[in-house]
């Protein structure tokens, strides 16, 4: 009996994978693969895809079978695999990335002759599904939302296959180790290892957690000296859980606890998530363009040591640099946190939003492109659905809120903690007047095209 390609993608799990399950349902042998292409970059991203990578074949190997490694572009290998396994069918899930858009295109011209079948369970609703009544894509976050959530529930997630056939003496797989996925810096990895433990076993734990958050979360998601966060952010980034399963989640703890305002603010985040996802799909230059035209025009004027302090968490500004810290060491950073240092670096330094992008993209562990894109443009003021450029965090204002006493500070930054506090910089600007400069600088762009995305 021929056998057939799965390629795992971000779908890094068993349960609820419609791609497995459907090739499972086959009954025919199956050549599980995964193949690293231009995308696996991000140095914590890349050590989380490693032991991701190892926690998979680990438990494709407790079903009989094992997980087979290639790199390079997605279309050649396919193409060879077919050609040396036999294979006349390909199963995998979609992705939403130009980059990946490309690749499914590719991949589908060099299997002529395959039967292609492709799955959507990444998302809640596919991206080509929602849509105004004129016919045109949601540009504001709030009557996506609504839309979106009007269309009915997700499909109920689906159970792990008990067994599954997979095909003999398959291709030689790289290893690992050849991928060269994790860090240089065994303190790096130390951090990242101390912070994390990735892996569908892990994520489904934190699942499990939940009830001990969400009791809690609406008051608690925007304090980070407190645990009130779900942490499920790279889980889904890698499929190792699905956005399903978390609704589900979700919505099950919602009648347990009697309560819909906890679970309201957490579907409200998968929601955020999905929607960024809808606009890199209908905008693809997301990553690279503000999506108000206006701000191609604006006078960004911050300097290179500046953007080092803000990269160190060296700025002067306590909440802003415990942030920059925790992401160096841990590979995260509290959401509150995120707004409030992106808020500084394009709004106190005006260095321009897709520096401070690329930098997330390469230190956190759940680095998303569209998530990271549309969040970058919601803080600089330049996106569909963003905060007017005018409301400007001021850091210590924002410390003195979601961390009053300091405790969150002082875990990050322990020169803090120390009666000598010589070590800690003064701070590189002064907000009162870094802000002046960043309005008038609005100023500047204001009468151009407002409101009208860029084609």
């Amino acid at each position: 009996m021929q056998p057939v390609l799965l390629w795992f993608r971000r779908n890094l799990r068993l349960s609820d994978n419609a791609a497995l399950i459907a090739a499972a349902d086959s009954g025919r042998p199956i050549v599980p693969v995964y193949i690293l292409d231009e995308q696996d970059l991000g140095e914590s991203r890349r050590w989380w895809l490693h032991h991701s990578l190892l926690s998979l074949d680990r438990d494709l190997r407790n079903l009989g079978g094992s997980l087979l490694i290639r790199s390079g572009r997605p279309e050649k290998v396919l193409a060879d695999l077919a050609a040396e396994t036999g294979s006349t069918a390909l199963y995998y899930t979609r992705r939403y990335e130009p980059v990946s858009r490309r690749q499914e295109f590719e991949v589908h011209a060099a299997l002529p002759d395959a039967s292609v079948h492709v799955y959507d369970d990444s998302l809640l609703h596919n991206p080509e599904d929602v849509k105004t009544l004129g016919g045109s894509p949601y540009r504001v976050f709030t009557p996506f939302w609504k839309s979106a959530s009007a269309t009915g529930d997700p499909p109920t997630p689906l159970s792990a296959p008990e067994s599954v056939k997979f095909a003999r003496n398959l291709p030689e797989s790289q290893s690992l180790s050849e991928l060269d996925l994790l860090p240089a810096s065994a303190e790096r990895s130390e951090g990242l290892s101390s912070a994390w433990a990735p892996g569908e076993s892990a994520a489904l734990s934190r699942i499990d957690e939940l009830e001990s958050i969400l009791g809690h979360y609406d008051r608690h998601r925007d304090r980070p000296d407190f645990d009130g966060t779900s942490r499920l952010s790279p889980y889904l980034v890698f499929g190792e859980i699905s956005v399903r399963q978390v609704w589900q989640a979700v919505r099950q703890l919602e009648l347990l606890l009697r309560s819909a305002t906890a679970s309201s603010a957490l579907l409200r985040q998968l929601y955020w998530r999905e929607f960024s996802t809808y606009l890199l799909y209908h905008f693809p230059t997301l990553p690279d363009k503000p999506l108000r035209s206006e701000f191609e025009q604006f006078p960004w004027s911050g300097n290179e040591s500046q953007l080092q302090a803000w990269q160190q968490g060296m700025t002067g500004y306590p909440i802003v640099d415990a942030g920059m810290r925790q992401l160096r060491q841990t590979g995260w950073m509290h959401n509150r946190v995120r707004m409030v240092a992106a808020s500084f670096l394009v709004k106190d330094l005006l260095i321009p939003w897709q520096k401070g992008a690329a930098w997330f993209l390469d230190a956190l562990v759940d680095a998303d492109l569209a998530n990271n894109s549309a969040s970058w443009q919601w803080v600089a003021g330049c996106g569909s659905d963003a905060a007017p450029y005018f409301r400007i965090f001021n850091p210590t204002v924002q410390g003195k809120k979601f961390d009053p006493h300091g405790d969150y500070v002082r875990r990050w930054i322990p020169e803090l903690s120390e009666k000598a506090q010589s070590a800690y910089p003064e701070p590189i600007v002064d907000h009162g007047s870094s802000r002046k400069e960043a309005l008038e600088a609005y100023q500047l762009i204001k009468g151009m095209r407002t409101s009208k995305l860029a084609p």
